[in-house]
């Protein structure tokens, strides 16, 4: 292959509307990384400290300890250890994901996990500080995985596209919101088990899903600051173009009111797009029209 993982990995980045394999790339990468550095850890005979590095990547409980590591509130739901842990997580993402990626684009994927992950964790953390049951966890209590930005995905999919099919192996065709209905009662009930931090976070994630497209629905994007201070920081680290300032004598071209009409023209209204998201619903993507598909695209780039 011309250029190789590298080629590959490059364009993960610079393609559009591609959220859901970046954030996946950056798990993996998270993961990888720290497997590697365990073997040179413990190689040297400092496996000890390789997990007290790790310990500062993941969410703990104890609100003394996360005012000393506050990142660890984000860093958590980028953070696996075991295989099977991130091997669900991703496919999850990647299954669900698509969905929220290809019919409301690539910025409210971001949303959503970042939103699923950070409203997890804060549940998470007030139920342990706050609920007595929780007491005697709290001091050793620590929480990874990408499991409430992924709950938030899925339970956001289930709540835009109800009726939206898969086909499970041994199972067959399943309506995504029943899928997302079994999970979330699964993780209900093991709320006061072994993993009952992860089950918590889980229902804070589900729980964002359900509110943000509910408001999305009603025209208020409650993720829109998320994108805003991605932006800021990328642009931290942007070099500033120069300034140049150019003088035309001369009558201007009324080019602007023209643009204007054209901008106008391309707009599809929204009870459009709501039929055809209703005919998704109902029949599937592929029973759409090309011209109904751009529609749709053009909608999602707003």
């Amino acid at each position: 292959m011309n250029g190789g993982i590298k080629e590959e990995f490059s364009k993960a980045w610079s393609k559009p509307n591609n959220a859901v394999v970046q954030i996946i790339l950056i798990n993996l990468i998270v993961f990888a990384s720290a497997r590697i550095f365990k073997v040179f850890f413990d190689i040297s005979n400092a496996t000890d400290t390789f997990f007290w590095v790790f310990r500062k990547l993941q969410l703990p409980a104890d609100l003394g300890t996360l005012i000393l590591q506050p990142w660890s509130l984000v860093t958590y739901f980028f953070t696996h250890y075991d295989f099977f842990h991130i091997l669900f997580n991703m496919l999850f993402m990647f299954w669900f994901g698509r969905i929220i990626q290809e019919f409301l684009n690539s910025k409210r994927v971001i949303s959503l996990y970042v939103l699923g992950g950070l409203a997890g964790g804060l549940l998470y953390i007030f139920i342990y500080n706050f609920v007595p049951f929780y007491a005697d966890r709290v001091t050793e209590s620590l929480m990874l995985g990408a499991s409430a930005g992924v709950f938030a995905i899925v339970v956001g999919a289930a709540v835009f596209m109800p009726n939206y099919t898969f086909f499970l192996i041994f199972i067959g065709p399943v309506k995504i919101k029943y899928i997302a209905i079994f999970y979330v009662f699964m993780s209900f009930i093991g709320s006061t088990g072994s993993n009952a931090g992860g089950e918590i976070a889980h229902l804070g994630g589900a729980l964002i899903g359900w509110l943000y497209i509910s408001q999305l629905n009603k025209g208020s994007d409650m993720g829109s600051w998320v994108i805003s201070f991605i932006q800021f920081v990328k642009s931290m680290f942007k070099p500033q173009p120069k300034i140049k300032v150019t003088h035309r004598s001369g009558s201007r071209r009324p080019t602007q009111k023209a643009s204007s009409r054209t901008s106008e023209t391309s707009k599809t209204p929204q009870a459009e797009i709501d039929a055809i998201l209703d005919k998704i619903s109902d029949k599937g993507y592929e029973s759409l029209t090309k011209d109904e598909k751009q529609k749709l695209f053009n909608a999602s780039k707003k």
